[in-house]
């Protein structure tokens, strides 16, 4: 029932195909794979919702599409244009909550209407539709390249910081080690928070009505950039309080160092990231690939490496103003600081971000707290000459930890804003929780567990082999290191999983939204755990006497 042109038949003929003029769809084995890639789903419920978006435009006659009388258009025009001032302007209501803006099907943020009125829109809303189901197949296919990119990323980070650890900045101020995890823990704090919320929303429609979604990405950039220069703060000062006052040493230069390097990276980074986070969720939306499954990995695909260059840049520049220019770090970390109300304003003008302006910082302050526990315990392990050879992996582990993780957070909460209201919960996850529930139950997400925890191991194969061919890292890839590696790797992933599945039903149980709160703390939990864990590795081996740490020198 459908032609070359990828169009219904019935509506290929009308003039409102956007598709009348398209040349036929080439057949061939990549045309296959694509469409495996992209579940027919998917592609369906998008149609449906252009057709929805049509209907609600001129009506159609006997020969053809005829305008709606000029006074009925002028007074939509009229009403459209009343809704979008009071949805700009004054930003929504009191009621606003976290989760409503991701409830399927809903009006806009802050629209106010009289009773029929809304029996109009109620007669010209679309029938619910459930999530398309997609095979393991779609969702391996649609997951895979976006992990590999993300790995390949956090493969770069790793060997890019092996060799910064050789600079001045890092050699005598050591605690720079401590903001590697907090300022990399960004992209779980922020951008796969941030993908995470707008995948939500492409999948329940709420990015069809171009108002809507410009609300949705102002407000939540501007709050990432409030955020960013917050915790990049907060983090530095995190480090301080780790590093020089249990060994009662203090510095105040070196301190204002950390803070205005902190900053500094931990805003231009997330700008960056922010920009090209909207791009993919767009993109995804368009060509109908679930942004969920995309969308977080990439998030993350050059997070690590962009924020880890930025660090080592500004940190090395600074210390070699020191002695020359002593103020330049009081600048540099007052420049960045004196944007923060600019950003609050811009935020809390959209309803989208309003809330989480307020309430949204609890979870990306405990990450940060967590994850600078993790750069605490990589700060002392790199300080051992014998266990040199943790750095370049920390950021591969850590990364594809998260990255994993983050994309099971996001489907999990995608399917409880499509199938559940705020504090109810499915049947399959009531109860007390058990690990199998998370592998082998009957829940929509079990599969997509299965999925992830089955990439682990051949995607640190990859990575592993990649590290070896760039003749990077200080260790041999002996076959007990690498079953020791590997061992910790697929560890780490599988109490993720199992931590994720417990606390995204927790949150939702208890009125939060996980797309906001989950993610921060997995992915810091991800970093604390891949970076504990690669540490009690590398001391086993060197116990049992797997002594190569001086392999990349």
């Amino acid at each position: 029932d459908r032609s070359g042109h990828g169009c219904p038949s019935s509506y290929l003929t009308s003039p409102a195909c956007p598709l009348s003029h398209c040349p036929p769809v080439p057949t061939g084995w990549i045309p296959s794979v694509f469409q495996t890639m992209v579940p027919t789903g998917y592609t369906k419920l998008q149609e449906e919702r252009g057709l929805a978006m049509a209907d609600l435009g001129p009506k159609p006659d006997g020969n053809g599409y005829r305008p709606d009388p000029p006074h009925l258009e002028v007074r939509r025009h009229s009403d459209r244009v009343a809704r979008t001032s009071v949805s700009l302007s004054d930003g929504g209501d009191v009621r606003y909550s976290e989760t409503e803006p991701m409830l399927p099907e809903g009006t806009l943020s802050g629209e106010e209407g009289d009773d029929e009125e809304k029996e109009e829109e109620e007669s010209q809303r679309p029938p619910t539709r459930n999530m398309p189901k997609e095979s393991p197949l779609a969702m391996a296919l649609q997951i895979v390249v976006p992990f590999l990119l993300a790995g390949f990323g956090t493969v770069s980070a790793g060997m890019v910081l092996d060799i910064v650890q050789h600079w001045d900045a890092f050699k005598y101020i050591t605690e720079i080690f401590i903001l590697v995890p907090a300022l990399l823990g960004l992209k779980g704090n922020l951008e796969m928070t941030l993908a995470s919320r707008l995948s939500t929303a492409v999948n329940v429609g709420k990015m069809d009505s171009p108002i809507e979604k410009w609300n949705l990405i102002i407000g939540n950039l501007a709050l990432k950039q409030v955020q960013a220069t917050v915790v990049g703060f907060l983090a530095a000062v995190a480090a301080v309080v780790l590093g020089w006052i249990p060994e009662g040493k203090f510095q105040m230069s070196h301190a204002v160092l950390l803070c205005s390097a902190s900053v500094a990276t931990a805003f231009i980074a997330s700008m960056l990231q922010g920009f090209i986070m909207v791009g993919v969720i767009v993109g995804s939306k368009k060509t109908g690939i679930n942004p969920d499954n995309v969308a977080t990995p990439i998030a993350a695909s050059f997070g690590d490496l962009i924020t880890l260059a930025i660090l080592a840049w500004i940190s090395q520049g600074l210390y070699n103003c020191l002695d020359s220019h002593p103020y330049a770090s009081s600048l540099v970390c007052a420049f960045f600081l004196s944007l923060t109300p600019v950003w609050m304003v811009i935020s809390s003008k959209h309803p989208a971000s309003r809330t989480l302006l307020y309430s949204g910082w609890e979870p990306v302050i405990t990450a940060m707290v967590i994850s600078s526990i993790g750069g605490l315990i990589l700060d002392k392990t790199v300080s051992d000459p014998n266990l040199a050879g943790i750095v370049v992996y920390t950021p591969v582990i850590n990364g594809i930890g998260g990255n994993l993780v983050a994309i099971q957070s996001s489907r999990i909460s995608t399917h409880l804003h499509f199938h559940s209201a705020p504090g109810e919960v499915p049947e399959e996850a009531k109860g007390c929780y058990y690990p199998c529930r998370t592998f082998c139950g009957t829940g929509a997400n079990h599969r997509s567990a299965q999925v992830l925890l089955l990439l682990v191991l051949p995607g640190h194969l990859i990575f592993l082999y990649t590290i070896h061919l760039m003749k990077s890292g200080h260790t041999t890839l002996t076959p007990i290191f690498m079953t020791v590696y590997l061992a910790a790797a697929l560890l780490q992933v599988f109490l993720l999983l199992c931590i994720a599945d417990w606390m995204v039903y927790s949150m939702w149980r208890s009125g939060k939204d996980p797309d906001s709160f989950s993610i921060p703390y997995l992915t810091a939990l991800g970093d604390l755990l891949g970076t504990a864990l690669l540490a009690l590795s590398f001391q086993f081996l060197w116990y049992i006497g797997d002594q190569d740490s001086d392999v990349g020198d």
